[in-house]
């Protein structure tokens, strides 16, 4: 069936989104190197251009996306993904490493923006689930990216060729897209609910409060994993490359379970146990006195950050059905937004005390979401729930 081929090139779409957003940190010690000695806030600076892009790419295409349909936006970020990995591996400069990082991130937040509302609307009747199958397919491709970089590292591959070769990669899931069958991103016969409609609704705020929290925890931990395994705990470059790829498989297998298991446990309670969850992990990474209780403490992060962002989007979406791709751009602009800053605020710290002191910092993150996301659980508790929009009519074709 179409709708199958469109989900699984939304799954590949996903593995494009997280090469772009998991290979620079596995070389960012590499990175400081090959470009005259960068400092820690000079590094903190390439993930934030990175999401800086990753967010104008939600931002400027999310509302076009529901008037101009979604295949433009699903083939042109993969696009620019892959224009923003040949970017980088030809790269001469710092300066140019910040555009090549601009344009990946721009890519791949036009894909992030985009593949949600094409599954929510495939899979009407299940979305929490779904995107979280959807997102699970992200760690894959987070993994792939890890290993295969960390893999260069160990058998001494220029990290030029890796990324041009994992270049390849989107530009021809791009193809994919360029004839599949995608469903409106809207229900037809039902008004959208614009972007006035959303920005004036506190419940909405709440939200995009809670998912940029869980991009904070997700984020925070990952984009300084291999620095902080290497730098704190003493690992090689390849071992920290390899924790990363730990941290990606745990949210494989937190995303996956929870794809699962969402139909016998509340999405919100969910939310709230994974904060709690997260926030000790954090702890227990930045406290321990022994470098493997601290690294399986930070790689644990990755199972308790998993269900965090998809589980959101989800509970939103329920809540929202007809917000289209604009509530979904407006959910994954305020994630990044979080991912944004938080690595970067981490650089700082570190710059100024160490990298043990910036991951504890990150441990207000899951906390904070904990509190939010409880508050919205109090609202959502006295809402009669809306029942899923089923498409029993739709056309299985163009």
């Amino acid at each position: 069936m179409n709708s199958s081929r469109a989900l699984w090139l939304c799954y590949g779409g996903m593995v494009c989104v997280a090469i772009g957003v998991n290979l620079p940190p596995v070389y960012l010690t590499t990175f400081s190197a090959a470009f005259g000695g960068l400092g820690e806030e000079e590094l903190g600076r390439i993930p934030a251009v990175m999401f800086a892009g990753l967010v104008a790419g939600i931002l400027l295409s999310g509302p076009l996306a529901d008037r101009f349909g979604a295949r433009p936006f699903a083939a042109g970020g993969l696009g620019f993904t892959a224009m923003g990995l040949g970017l980088l591996a030809l790269a001469r400069t710092y300066e140019m490493l910040l555009v090549a990082a601009a344009v990946m991130g721009f890519g791949a937040g036009v894909l992030d923006m985009i593949l949600s509302p094409i599954v929510s609307a495939i899979c009407a009747s299940r979305r929490a689930s779904a995107l979280n199958l959807l997102h699970a397919f992200y760690c894959i491709g987070a993994v792939g990216a890890v290993v295969a970089a960390s893999a260069g590292l160990y058998l001494g591959v220029p990290w030029r060729w890796v990324t041009a070769g994992v270049g390849l990669v989107p530009g021809i899931l791009m193809l994919g897209f360029v004839r599949v069958w995608l469903p409106p991103l809207v229900h037809p016969d039902r008004a959208r609910q614009g972007l006035r409609f959303l920005l004036i609704r506190p419940r909405f705020h709440a939200a995009m409060l809670a998912i940029a929290l869980a991009g904070a925890t997700e984020a925070g931990m990952a984009q300084w994993l291999p620095a902080y395994s290497e730098r704190v705990l003493g690992y090689s470059k390849a071992a920290g490359g390899m924790a990363l790829a730990g941290f990606s498989l745990a949210m494989v297998v937190g995303r996956m379970t929870a794809s699962r298991g969402l139909g016998r446990i509340s999405a919100h309670m969910l939310v709230v146990a994974a904060g709690m969850a997260c926030a000790g992990f954090y702890l227990v990474g930045g406290w321990a006195p022994l470098a493997p209780v601290g690294l399986t403490g930070c790689v644990l992060v990755g199972l308790g950050c998993s269900v965090l962002w998809p589980t959101t989007l989800g509970i939103t979406a329920d809540r929202m059905p007809q917000g289209g791709a604009t509530m979904f751009a407006l959910m994954g602009a305020a994630g990044n937004t979080g991912c944004l800053v938080v690595p970067w605020v981490e650089g700082v710290i570190a710059e100024q005390w160490n990298l043990r002191a910036a991951m504890l910092a990150g441990t207000c993150c899951p906390l904070l979401l904990v509190l939010v996301v409880s508050a919205i659980w109090l609202v959502d508790r006295d809402v009669i729930p809306p029942q899923p929009v089923r498409r029993p009519s739709w056309p299985d074709s163009a």
